[in-house]
């Protein structure tokens, strides 16, 4: 599924493309896709930094544009972390406010000739994605939220990761496995000995995080490890064949949504 041009957009936090590359890249094709990373500045715990949910979602995205010739824009580094307000340096906005950019974002690219949007999300927080994917399916819009809870589970079991994705809800296996493949220099010492597990979450909207960890972290970050980070980036990356297929066949953004549900890791 590589394109020409598609490499390009795929190096760092964000993306190297200059308008002629864009230009290049959308040059003969009927439908083009843009590819937005929607992050989060929250704790995940003593060991990972609060631009977690964001370099993961960034991982994600450069891999989808190194196979794929999408558009890759720069994330949105501020989401809904109302839970993780008891620790110090957590920062949000509304969930009002995160849906009025991404239908802005998805507005202005819509001008310009880009009528797709995959959203990816690397926080589970930010419920009101779905909302927007949903809403903007309804107008007849193409939009689609990546990666839903079958593609983390399918990449779950791809990288031989031993948490399950009910256990592994923040700083866990997963995003620390990932960050140690993607950002090792962000991973500080720590998480070896941080496992924590609360997997009865029910009152977590009403409490928030703060009623179930002291630390911050829920999973178990000392099984993390760069092999499986890489692992699930690949499978995540094959996953979403699927979505890109139906971004770009002319079906109706109702199929697009049914592709996406609350994407995204604590």
């Amino acid at each position: 599924m590589s394109g020409s041009g598609a490499c390009a957009a795929a190096h760092g936090v964000l993306p190297a493309d200059t308008t002629e590359d864009v230009r290049t890249r959308g040059a003969g094709m009927s439908s083009q896709v843009a590819v937005l990373p929607v992050g989060s500045f929250e704790q995940h715990g003593p060991f990972l930094p609060l631009a977690t949910d964001t370099l993961v979602a960034c991982a994600v995205a450069r891999e989808i544009a190194a196979a794929y010739p999408v558009h890759l824009l720069p994330p949105l580094t501020v989401s809904c972390s109302h839970e993780h307000a008891a620790w110090p340096g957590t920062v949000s906005i509304s969930a009002v406010t995160l849906h009025a950019v991404v239908r802005d974002v998805a507005a202005s690219l819509r001008r310009s000739g880009v009528d797709a949007l995959a959203v990816v999300n690397g926080h589970g927080g930010n419920y009101v994605l779905g909302n927007v994917v949903q809403e903007s399916s309804a107008r007849g819009e193409r939009m689609a939220l990546f990666p839903a809870a079958e593609d983390w589970e399918t990449a779950r079991a791809r990288a031989g990761v031993r948490t399950s994705l009910l256990t592994d809800m923040h700083a866990g296996e997963i995003e620390t496995s990932i960050l140690l493949h993607a950002h090792p220099e962000w991973v500080r010492p720590g998480y070896q000995s941080a496992d924590f597990t609360a997997d009865d979450r029910r009152h977590l909207l009403t409490a928030g995080m703060s009623a179930y960890t002291e630390s911050g972290v829920i999973g178990r970050p000392s099984l993390g490890s760069a092999e499986k980070g890489k692992k699930l980036l690949t499978s995540l990356a094959e996953s979403f064949a699927e979505y890109f297929a139906l971004l770009t066949s002319g079906a109706d953004a109702d199929g697009a949504s049914a592709q996406g549900g609350s994407a995204g890791r604590g």
